[in-house]
């Protein structure tokens, strides 16, 4: 057995001083870049250019995220065009075409969103009177118009609703075109234009109570048209859309203080109401009701009636 075999362990002896002037520095990194490559192509730092401008585009831009997505989209097209031409990379031209499709079809996806809504010739006028003021978005308009609901019309002398025989609880109407008249045993109340709920009353009283009738009857002055939705729907579409549901309580409220104006003042015409823009107040919505059901509480005899049209007829005068 060889005693002289040397270990593998090393021993340094207990008063060695290693020699730092001759040792060898070795690179912490041996990929270290000791002398640098020439520039790269220019189509490498166009599309560089573009991720730059992409990524620093403000917010507050309406089409920020289309610039942004078609920039991304123009770098990753030159990123392939490099990588293919100038750097026969196949690495990076795989990564750069799965970007390219992800923000390709990004893009083609707002453009969508984007796209103009056509709205149909009938119900334009409506969109642009009543709900378009209140920013309500084409595309939110076309649904509320486009799947439970229709276009109704009716004849002059037919009747939309007759009092105490037609319920309340089926539709919400809005008048696109002609005229009809509200009237309580043969006594004129007032006139329904364009643009204006049929029915704001008593889909608003209804919320209230269920299985209720017409007070009024309701009968077409010309040849009417009208947007007609089925209520139970259209109660559940609006739960679906807290925006959509504000614009229709507002819409509703304004529609019922107009009529209550109309019964204040009978010859109110379309262009009169069209002014009368104010903010809806519960009182009004209210008193509307109040006397809808004052006259329907004296069913019995003419009283009622006759006090209320004194009434307005008095209120009438003291305005003018």
């Amino acid at each position: 057995m060889n005693t002289t075999a040397m270990s593998p362990l090393t021993v340094t002896p207990l008063g060695f001083i290693p020699d730092l002037k001759n040792a060898t520095l070795v690179p912490f990194n041996e990929t270290a870049c000791e002398n640098w490559k020439e520039i790269h192509h220019l189509v490498f730092h166009v599309a560089n250019i573009c991720f730059a401008v992409g990524l620093v585009i403000p917010t507050t831009l309406n089409l920020h995220m289309i610039f942004l997505r078609g920039l991304l989209t123009i770098g990753c097209a030159l990123f392939i065009i490099w990588a293919t031409l100038y750097r026969c990379a196949l690495d990076i031209m795989i990564w750069n075409s799965v970007f390219l499709v992800v923000n390709l079809l990004h893009f083609i996806y707002l453009l969508y969103k984007r796209r103009p809504i056509k709205i149909e010739k009938e119900l334009s006028s409506l969109y642009r009177r009543m709900f378009e003021p209140l920013h309500v978005p084409p595309e939110l308009f076309q649904r509320l118009t486009g799947q439970f609901c229709n276009i109704q019309t009716l004849k002059t002398g037919q009747a939309y609703a007759a009092e105490d025989k037609t319920s309340v609880d089926d539709r919400l109407s809005i008048l696109l075109k002609g005229k009809m008249k509200v009237s309580y045993r043969g006594h004129f109340l007032h006139n329904i234009y364009p643009c204006a709920f049929i029915d704001s009353p008593e889909f608003r009283s209804t919320q209230m109570n269920r299985g209720e009738k017409f007070q009024v009857t309701i009968i077409a002055d010309d040849n009417c048209k009208f947007l007609c939705w089925s209520r139970e729907r259209l109660t559940y579409f609006l739960e679906s859309e807290p925006f959509l549901c504000e614009i229709f309580k507002y819409l509703i409220g304004k529609d019922i203080t107009n009529k209550l104006y109309s019964l204040n003042d009978p010859t109110l015409n379309d262009k009169a109401s069209k002014k009368l823009d104010r903010q809806p107040s519960l009182c009004s919505q209210l008193s509307v009701m109040q006397m809808r059901n004052s006259i329907a509480s004296t069913s019995d005899s003419e009283d009622g009636l006759q006090m209320f049209l004194r009434g307005t007829s008095s209120a009438s005068s003291l305005r003018s």
